[in-house]
């Protein structure tokens, strides 16, 4: 059974220091925090499993920790104390995400059950959601991987329009998952046996759009040395995924609004009109409706475009997917590079939960790579994270903005990866030691210099 830390929140000393000794007998990993604020700090910085937070406390009351500690981590299992008189408070934290809560004064054999059953909860989950995975009933809709309820939603919509001839917009930040939502309606719909055709209006010159879409005949322009179908022609029958579609220059979206209106079109350089049967999904993570106000987007075929529309939302805001992900793409990328990885250690996964994943889904399916490619051990570790990561941590914050000399800098990032290496270590030494390279002699010694516990 892993060691699990728990963070004890309680305003009242005596209270906090009473349940950290008590739980500290049990084998668990304490932390403890005087306030809500400082119960924030810690949770940023440190892998926590379980926080038990008292609900009443003057700067930031037990609500807005749960509240917060969810958005953190939404991995965290967070139990409530509160006054037998107050029930109706803990009653509402349930109902905002707790997992339990317990009265005062706390009858200790009852806490150790419910934190014991708590815990065993969230092992067994932890469990069922990696069985899943192996035996593929996910939730998910084609490919897609995911337990958000926003992204059901959206999932939801793109189910429902797949069997329809609408147009449909996905919008979403870039590395969504855009993409991978137009197959999986393309593979849900009548047209799944036919081709599913995409192209990218960011990465074409601006000359090139309309030769790329739409085709060109022999001599069309400089360079058209005999003639070419476009998009447009190679997915007859089936779906045109046009990505960036804000990105397509003002003098081709008359050509892409008539060819959506009529599924009719002229190849560059002919009068000859071509007649198709396309279904088009366009994707974009820019702004249409400011663009239209700016004269940079059509209208017209804006609303031809919008028929259907579904929004992905951004990792930062399903957090609870990225468990799912991690995993997925830690046995996708074992399997390709032929190594022998059988999971990722929870300090590590902690750190990409916190993490902001300005890149998304795509961001994280390229730290999963390099951490796969690069691995020593068969566990993935906070050591095979890139570094940038590690920022989450104040300590690291602090070094990379600090003012001081190098040396300084220097040595608040020796304590950063110290730290890191301690709480991957379980806090023994010669393991810490191991995993940083050097002797246990020599981190007693940077201990002792650093004034480290």
């Amino acid at each position: 059974m892993p060691k699990y830390a728990i963070l004890v929140v309680d305003d009242e000393q005596a209270q906090r220091e009473a349940l950290a000794g008590f739980l500290k007998k049990q084998g668990y990993h304490i932390h403890v925090a005087a306030s809500g604020k400082q119960a924030l700090e810690i949770i940023r910085e440190n892998a926590v499993d379980l926080v038990l937070t008292d609900l009443r406390m003057p700067d930031l009351d037990g609500a807005k920790v749960l509240q917060r500690t969810k958005e953190i981590n939404p991995e965290i299992e967070v139990i409530v104390m509160t006054a037998f008189g107050s029930i109706e408070g803990a009653t509402q934290a349930m109902k905002d995400g707790a997992t339990d809560f317990v009265t005062k004064p706390i009858d200790l054999e009852q806490l150790e059950l419910t934190i014991a059953k708590t815990l065993e909860r969230k092992q067994l989950a932890s469990e069922n959601r990696r069985l899943r995975e192996l035996v593929g009933e996910r939730l998910q809709f084609g490919a897609i991987i995911t337990t958000s309820s926003a992204m059901e939603q959206a999932l939801s919509v793109a189910s429902r329009a797949a069997g329809s001839k609408a147009t449909i917009l996905i919008t979403g930040e870039s590395g969504t998952g855009k993409e991978l939502v137009a197959k999986a309606i393309h593979l849900a719909s009548p047209r799944a046996d036919e081709p599913f055709v995409a192209v990218n209006m960011a990465a074409l010159p601006e000359n090139l759009v309309e030769s790329e879409l739409f085709g060109h005949e022999k001599g069309a322009f400089t360079g058209a040395d005999k003639a070419r179908k476009g998009r447009f022609e190679m997915a007859n029958g089936g779906t045109l995924f046009i990505d960036e579609v804000g990105d397509v220059p003002a003098s081709t979206q008359v050509k892409l609004l008539r060819v959506l209106q009529g599924q009719e079109f002229e190849r560059l350089g002919s009068s000859q009109p071509i007649k198709v049967d396309v279904r088009v999904i366009a994707a974009t993570n820019r702004p249409l409706e400011e663009m239209i106000k700016t004269g940079q987007f059509r209208e017209d075929l804006y609303y031809r475009l919008n028929v259907v529309k579904i929004h992905l939302p951004p990792l930062r805001e399903r957090r609870a997917d990225i468990p799912l992900l991690a995993q997925h793409f830690i046995r996708r990328f074992a399997k390709l590079n032929d190594k022998s990885i059988s999971g990722i250690s929870k300090e590590a996964m902690d750190l990409l939960i916190k993490y902001a994943l300005p890149g998304n889904v795509r961001e994280l399916e390229n730290i999963v790579e390099q951490a796969v490619v690069l691995a020593r051990e068969e566990m993935l570790t906070t050591f095979d994270l890139p570094t940038h990561l590690h920022g989450t941590a104040s300590e690291s914050a602090e070094a990379s903005k600090s003012s001081g000399s190098f040396q300084q800098r220097v040595e608040a990032f020796e304590k950063d990866i110290i730290r890191q290496a301690l709480r991957e270590a379980n806090g023994v030494q010669t393991k810490a030691a191991a995993l940083l390279g050097m002797t246990e002699r020599h981190l007693r010694y940077k201990l002792q210099k650093y004034g480290m516990k």
